[in-house]
């Protein structure tokens, strides 16, 4: 019995330094991996390294109050481009607007008020932009809405999420083109995103309100995909581009919709393995900016490269019935209908 007891205590004297070994190389080993992924992340960034300078060049960019938006603008801006900060918070634009002339000593920077969840105030928008603009180089559509549960109408009585990311922004484009036909060559840059995969944008329910708002924001980003692509068949042999871009996962603002206890693990994981706002802003500025995308057309990228699309978005089909219906649910008349 003595002997039994002996080994006994032997033995977990020996033991509990092996399971604390072995627990801290558990540990250290996630570490290590969590850290190999962060570091992946970081190398793997675009980043895109053209100095071209934006002097006389006009941008609009929508929805810069902060995030990919704010750091958009400030890049653009640091370049002399003359940026028109398009945005529902006057507000906070206007603070963002004198903070980036301070760091950027450029002048030029406006703010203008837009909701792109009315159609009214599109519409006043963009006849302002027609009156006091000569020209529009770039017209950057970063704006984006996302909600996880309530279900939000707009003013024109249509689902808040859809209203605010694909149709707002298809007829400000409409309302422009002219303008931006008159500047050519000239671009459009289209904010989407790669998490369009995981829920398609439904043809036969364009006007989603009963559907959980959390997938509607996937299915809004195929759309932009599509426009883009039915936009830039459109405008061959304008001189006007249309290119969209997945930025990244980033962490900005739109995350603060994702309600606990979902955002209690989400907000470590953001901070750790997302971009940041300057990091995701690179492939916009770049498709804003860069002279060898000139000619460039109907392309999707990700990390200042071009990327590869899904078979939903390369069917042209659904990019024309996609285009039909918008027209219908903007209410297009035949006087905006500029885009061939």
């Amino acid at each position: 019995m003595i002997v039994a007891e002996a080994w006994k205590a032997n033995y977990l004297y020996w033991l509990f330094p092996v399971l604390i070994i072995t627990g801290s190389l558990a540990v250290l080993g996630l570490v290590g991996l969590l850290f190999a992924i962060r570091l992946y992340v970081k190398l793997t960034c675009g980043r895109y390294h053209g100095t071209r300078r934006m002097d006389g060049k006009t941008v609009i960019v929508t929805g810069c109050t902060s995030g990919i938006g704010k750091e958009t603008a400030l890049e653009l801006a640091e370049r002399g481009a003359k940026v028109i900060m398009a945005c529902r918070n006057l507000e906070a634009a206007k603070k963002i607007k004198d903070e980036i002339i301070d760091i950027t000593k450029n002048e030029k920077v406006f703010v203008k008020k837009l909701d792109l969840s009315s159609f009214a105030s599109i519409r006043e928008f963009a006849e302002d932009i027609n009156k006091t603009e000569n020209k529009l180089d770039v017209l950057i559509h970063n704006a984006g809405y996302a909600e996880t549960f309530k279900k939000n109408k707009t003013v024109d009585d249509l689902e808040m999420t859809m209203q605010t990311n694909h149709y707002g922004p298809f007829l400000l484009t409409h309302l422009l083109i002219d303008l931006l036909k008159k500047s050519a060559p000239s671009r459009v840059v289209i904010v989407a995103s790669s998490l369009y995969r995981i829920y398609s944008f439904k043809l036969n329910n364009p006007n989603p309100v009963n559907t959980m708002p959390g997938f509607l924001y996937y299915a809004s980003k195929e759309a932009n995909i599509l426009f883009t692509r039915e936009l830039a068949r459109r405008l061959e042999g304008t001189g006007v581009t249309a290119n969209c871009l997945h930025p990244g996962l980033i962490d900005t603002g739109i995350w603060r919709s994702v309600p606990a206890p979902l955002s209690w693990g989400l907000a470590g994981i953001i901070k750790s393995f997302f971009k940041t706002p300057k990091q995701g802003c690179q492939t916009t500025v770049m498709l804003a900016v860069d002279e060898k995308l000139e000619k460039v057309s109907g392309k999707y990228f990700s990390d200042c490269s071009e990327s590869s699309i899904s078979r939903s978005v390369s069917d042209m089909s659904r990019a024309r019935q996609l285009w039909e219906i918008s027209e219908k649910m903007v209410h297009l008349t035949e006087t905006d209908a500029k885009i061939l």
